[in-house]
């Protein structure tokens, strides 16, 4: 496949082909081991787009293949103390297993690059796996780095809590 001839648009999360590209493409995202290999439940598959929608900040971008999205990248607006501004993080993405290794993820975070510099974000953060390093080596070509505010400190690392 010739990744120039892949579209790439923002996904309207109203609009009934996006929905179904968002919903098909994080169902095959989290089936993927890199996903945690566990189907979603049915409500969240069935409310994923309208409570994208209600998030101030979201933005989902969608790859497609003709009519067919093929792969998708979202991030969420979050606000940086230090610098007093917006920032976003990639918090999803996902490429079809047969469209991997084209420079998809490159493109789409370069769009999302431009994106945000258009619109004053001061910054772009994302989480990766430490064994996932495919997407690492995607991440570091686009300019990303471990976050330290000082060497001798480390760098930071992702926790989290479960709440539900």
């Amino acid at each position: 496949m010739d990744n120039a001839s892949l579209k790439i648009a923002i996904a309207d999360y109203h609009n009934v082909a996006h929905r179904a590209g968002i919903i098909t493409l994080m169902s095959a995202y989290a089936l993927d081991p890199m996903g945690g290999g566990e189907a979603l439940p049915q409500e969240v598959l069935m409310n994923l787009c309208d409570a994208l929608a209600g998030e101030a900040g979201a933005i989902t971008l969608l790859a497609f293949d003709g009519e067919n999205a093929v792969a998708l990248l979202t991030a969420l607006r979050g606000f940086s103390t230090f610098k007093c501004r917006p920032l976003l993080n990639i918090h999803d993405v996902m490429v079809l297993p047969q469209y991997r290794g084209q420079g998809l993820s490159d493109r789409m975070i370069a769009e999302l690059e431009e994106f945000a510099r258009c619109h004053d974000y001061c910054k772009l953060t994302l989480e990766v796996l430490a064994n996932n390093l495919s997407a690492q080596r995607v991440y570091q070509r686009c300019g990303f780095a471990p976050y330290e505010l000082d060497p001798e400190q480390g760098a930071a690392t992702f926790w989290q809590k479960q709440l539900i």
